[in-house]
């Protein structure tokens, strides 16, 4: 019966491991996604309205979910306190949840905050483009990234399961 019991714990395991593994990549997609409305609105603002930047992210961040308001919120706080924007817009890119290419494109969005409406205009669009190009082969590699996963899990719990009986 203990066997039975520790196997089942086992197995558990496994799958637990595949659903945090599902749970980490929706965060990402969701992140993507939510970053890709963000800049989009703020390439619009700052093309129509030409809102002041600390307005604008704090906007930003009201309409975001809690991961990328939090980024746009320390933002919009660093570019109202006159700090250094570049660096800590840098610093909140590195703690989100993305890809190394979305990440170093969003960091190098970050570099052009401080320039011109054209200057700035172009690199959002810049960054807009990756992190699309990023959330859609993130998309496409889902399904059978998510087959692999749940192969590994299983298999790997059904082995341990197997050596210890």
């Amino acid at each position: 019966m203990l066997k039975v019991l520790g196997s089942a714990c086992i197995l558990g395991g496994g799958m637990l491991v595949r659903y945090l593994h599902a749970l980490e990549r929706r965060r990402e997609m969701d992140t993507l996604s939510d970053l890709l409305s963000a800049l989009r609105k703020m390439a619009e603002e700052i093309r129509m309205a030409r809102t002041p930047l600390p307005a604008l992210l704090n906007h930003l961040a009201a309409g975001c979910g809690a991961e990328v308001g939090a980024f746009f919120r320390t933002a919009a706080l660093s570019a109202r306190q006159g700090r250094d924007l570049p660096a800590t817009w840098r610093q909140g890119a590195e703690a989100l949840p993305l890809s190394v290419d979305s990440g170093t494109a969003l960091e190098e969005l970050g570099n052009h905050l401080c320039g011109d409406e054209e200057s700035i205009c172009k690199a959002i669009s810049l960054a807009i483009y990756s992190l699309a190009k990023d959330a859609e082969d993130c998309a496409r590699r889902r399904p059978e990234e998510a087959k692999r996963t749940t192969a590994l899990c299983l298999s790997g719990a059904a082995l341990l399961v197997i050596l210890l009986i």
